[in-house]
């Protein structure tokens, strides 16, 4: 599957921008467009039902997001540690 877009909602870009993450974030969404998946570790999230994923922004945070059809929507940024 291609991913073109992402949807990322503006609370959430204040939230990366307050933190300096927001280079961090674009950069892991880069490496998802070109499938390096394995470096930013997109995987499902329990239960693999809700089609839920997740990636890694960097060691600390983790972003969390649907898939619908070429566009990645992200819905919540949590602190994993």
């Amino acid at each position: 599957m291609i991913i073109k877009n992402i949807a990322v909602p503006k609370k959430l870009i204040a939230f990366l921008e307050k933190r300096n993450l927001l280079t961090q974030f674009q950069k892991a969404f880069s490496k998802i467009r070109s499938w390096d998946v394995i470096s930013v570790q997109l995987s499902k999230r329990e239960p693999k039902e809700e089609w839920i994923y997740y990636f890694r922004i960097n060691k600390q945070f983790r972003a969390y997001c649907t898939l619908q059809e070429k566009t990645l929507t992200v819905f919540h940024i949590d602190n994993h540690q």
